[in-house]
């Protein structure tokens, strides 16, 4: 069992000695007003520990990646991946520093010197300084506003036959930034995007930067929640304007629509692992507002079964229903078919499982994926097809979500 050691009052940040960690994980938590920085690995496994009764045998913190579908549904991607990534992996941390609050706890453990204890203290005080580079001239779509509109109609074909009635259509943008700070290019992103549920997360020669304003899964205890979001429109540049578009959004009978059926598509993934009438919709099609953009939520909630990990309801959700479309199966055989990139950790999950018996994941969406050895950066979005959708303006909200993270990422205010 890890000992705390209180730090203090203070906002989450970004250390300066995370920079020597080839291993790290920070996830933001906003509305539980938590946040968590894992630093280091000791352990790693492909699932996280848990015992008897659901809870973490430690810290654990990891990944998903999108093609962990392939193990759980049998499903494969014909394109090549472009990095060595795990699927799924899970690593126990050295070191653990957790802000509740406004209240920071540093977590050892007990095998830890007490020196290191008392060197890391006054190390981690320090935040990241330096600016995250001047921006790549342009990104580059793999798929041309062409070839999206033509792959849209054969998804659109598909959904007039009803094979699927609503799908999620990503596309990936790349650009060569060599300059670029991935340490300070993610304290500006978490200043400027006030994403609930970013991340930045370390493995080697690989970081994302994550301003996700989307929740996978959370628990806390035997109780679990799930909020699928599909429908955005853009802030105004007014408050009379911005007031519109979220009215707007609020009463969009497309956006409701592609909302309900990813609910529903959730709601029967956690039912399978559920106790017997624990599955319920708490929140129905709620608009919430970020700095760049308004998104439309709901939530559902259930109670996992005794003999269920809170893994086992990863595994049983995954990949999010937001993320792949209604029947999920066939939608994710279409997704394979026509998209031009295999996914990676785009669309998959960054969390942590805590011994307390909480846990998050979010969606790792409006995440610049970075790779230090290339200097290539990739950037993928994604919407959502259905039989109401204009794909035209489908393209265009790809775009107004590229922008939301090329604007919190540039040093220009």
């Amino acid at each position: 069992m890890r000992h705390r050691v209180e730090l203090g009052s203070g906002v989450p940040y970004v250390p300066e000695i995370l920079r020597e960690e080839p291993f790290f994980l920070f996830r933001r938590v906003a509305d539980r007003d938590r946040a968590v920085l894992c630093i280091g690995s000791v352990s790693v496994r492909d699932t996280p520990r848990f015992d008897g009764t659901g809870k973490a045998s430690d810290w654990w913190y990891g990944h998903v990646t999108y093609d962990h579908k392939e193990q759980l549904h049998g499903l494969r991607s014909p394109h090549a991946p472009e990095i060595d990534l795990p699927s799924s992996e899970w690593h126990v941390p050295r070191w653990v520093i957790e802000w509740r609050a406004g209240h920071a706890v540093l977590h050892v453990r007990p095998d830890e010197d007490p020196h290191a204890v008392r060197e890391l203290q006054e190390r981690i005080a320090q935040p990241v300084r330096g600016h995250s580079g001047s921006m790549p001239e342009a990104w580059t779509s793999r798929t041309s506003r062409r070839q999206y509109l033509d792959q849209a109609a054969a998804f659109m074909q598909h959904i007039q036959r009803g094979d699927i009635y609503e799908v999620n259509y990503c596309i990936e943008r790349q650009a060569h930034w060599p300059g670029l700070d991935p340490f300070a290019a993610f304290a500006r992103l978490l200043e400027r995007s006030a994403a609930p549920f970013a991340a930045f997360h370390r493995r080697g020669a690989q970081f994302t930067l994550c301003a996700s304003p989307e929740r996978f899964l959370t628990f806390q205890d035997e109780r679990c929640w799930g909020e699928p979001m599909k429908g955005t429109r853009p802030r105004g540049r007014t408050p009379e304007e911005d007031l519109q578009l979220r009215a707007e959004l609020a009463a969009d009978p497309k956006e409701r629509s592609e909302n309900i059926m990813a609910l529903d598509v959730m709601r029967n993934d956690l039912s399978q692992v559920a106790l017997p009438r624990s599955v319920k919709v708490e929140e129905l099609c709620a608009v919430r507002s970020y700095p760049r953009v308004h998104q439309l939520v709901s939530t559902v909630t259930m109670q996992r079964r005794p003999d269920i990990s809170p893994f086992d309801v990863v595994n049983a959700a995954f990949p999010m229903a937001s993320m792949t479309g209604a029947p999920k199966h066939r939608a994710m055989q279409l997704i394979d078919a026509l998209e031009d990139q295999r996914r990676g950790l785009y669309s998959g999950t960054l969390g942590f499982f805590a011994p307390d018996g909480t846990g998050d994941l979010n969606v790792v969406i409006r995440a610049v994926r970075y790779d230090t050895t290339s200097g290539l950066a990739r950037l993928s979005t994604g919407s959502a097809l259905t039989a109401q959708c204009d794909p035209v303006k489908e393209w265009e909200e790809c775009a107004v979500k590229v922008r939301s993270v090329i604007e919190a990422l540039s040093d220009d205010r």
